[in-house]
C-alpha cells in the first residue's frame, strides 16, 4: 500500500487553497489533512498534529513564508516544505532554500510540475518548477552575496515609502490589501538586512537601486 504523506496547504487566499487541494485530490501519494490561511495557524497545528509535507505561500500575513520555513525546520527538520509564489525572483528563492526549504514552485506551474516536484522532494531532492529553475540557473558570479534587486512591485512600494507614505496609504494607492503591503515591506527590510525604512532608503540610494 502506497504511503500517503499528510499534507497541509497554507495560503491566505481561499481560492488558491481550493484550487491546489482540487489538483491534489487524485494524487495518491498525498493526503491533504488541513488547509490554513496563516503561518501562525500552521505553527499551532503542527504542535499537536503529524505533518509530513507543507505547501505554503511565500507571502503570508504576520509571518512570511521564508521566516516560517526557518522556524519550522529548526524544530521539525523532517517536515518537507515547498514554497509557492507568483514571484520567481532569485533572491526570494535562494533565501527560502537557505532557510531549509525543500523546493519552490510558481503558482502558475502545471499540475504535472507540482506532482513531479512533490515526488522528487519526498525522495530528498531540492525541487523547483521549470520557470524557477531557469531563473536560478542563469550564471551569477555571487549567488548569495550579491545585492538583491527589487521586484517591480517592491520598487513601487519602496518609492512610496521613500515619500513618507504609510502602509495603508500605499495599499490604497496601489490597490493592494494592507496585509499584502505589510508583508512586502517586511520582506524588503529582511532582504537588505536593515532595521527600518530610513536605513532601507539610505542603503538603496547608496547602491543606486531606487533609480
Amino acid at each position: 500500500m502506497t504511503r500517503k504523506y499528510k499534507t497541509v496547504i497554507v495560503d491566505d487566499h481561499p481560492i488558491v487553497i481550493s484550487g491546489i487541494s482540487g489538483l491534489l485530490s487524485d494524487f495518491q501519494i498525498v493526503e491533504v489533512v488541513e488547509k490554513l490561511q496563516s503561518g501562525v495557524a500552521l505553527l499551532d497545528y503542527i504542535e499537536t498534529n503529524e505533518v509530513d509535507l507543507v505547501l505554503m505561500d511565500i507571502f503570508l500575513p504576520v509571518i512570511n513564508g521564508i521566516d516560517l520555513c526557518k522556524t519550522i525546520k529548526q524544530k521539525y527538520p523532517k517536515i518537507i516544505i515547498i514554497g509557492m509564489s507568483s514571484q520567481s525572483e532569485r533572491s526570494l528563492v535562494m533565501q527560502f532554500v537557505q532557510n531549509g526549504g525543500n523546493g519552490y514552485i510558481l503558482k502558475s506551474a502545471s499540475f504535472d510540475e507540482f506532482k513531479n516536484c512533490i515526488h522528487k522532494a519526498i525522495d530528498g531532492e531540492i525541487v523547483f518548477s521549470d520557470e524557477v529553475r531557469a531563473v536560478i540557473s542563469q550564471p551569477q558570479s555571487e549567488d548569495l552575496d550579491r545585492i538583491p534587486s527589487l521586484s517591480r512591485r517592491e520598487k513601487d512600494i519602496t518609492l512610496l515609502l521613500s515619500k513618507g507614505k504609510s502602509t495603508q496609504e500605499i495599499a490604497d494607492e496601489l490597490f493592494l490589501s494592507f496585509l499584502t503591503v505589510q508583508t512586502h515591506r517586511r520582506n524588503i527590510l529582511q532582504k537588505y538586512k536593515v532595521k527600518n525604512v530610513a536605513e532601507l532608503i539610505t542603503f538603496l540610494l547608496k547602491n543606486n537601486l531606487l533609480n
